[in-house]
């Protein structure tokens, strides 16, 4: 569970709380929305490609699965996967898990 002292108040702002999710990661190439309904999720088998993905949870919980090994990300978590490692996301959630997706050029 998120605790809101991972939020911080930035100068001059007022009711305003904010959280870094992610430093500079390389050229963005394009971002998306993503609604992923229970067991959804994809491809259903992993996949390579030239850039790499950085996947931002709004609501839900999502399973990064790479190569043996599964990142679980809650809300207001981001993970950066690079491209060139066998990859797929899914929904971990009983409900509907919203992600922001954001294909960057690998530095």
């Amino acid at each position: 569970m998120e605790t809101m002292k991972d939020f911080l108040t930035p100068p001059n702002h007022v009711n305003f709380l904010a959280k870094k999710l992610f430093d500079e990661c390389g050229e963005i190439i394009d971002g998306s929305i993503a609604y992923l309904e229970p067991t959804g999720g994809g491809p259903t088998e992993l996949h390579t490609h030239a850039h790499s993905h950085l996947f931002i949870v709004v609501q839900g919980q999502a399973k990064v699965k790479m190569n043996d090994t599964e990142t679980i990300l809650n809300p207001n978590e981001s993970f950066l996967v690079d491209g060139n490692i066998p990859h797929s996301i899914w929904n971990n959630a009983d409900t509907t898990t919203i992600m922001i997706g954001i294909s960057v050029k690998s530095k």
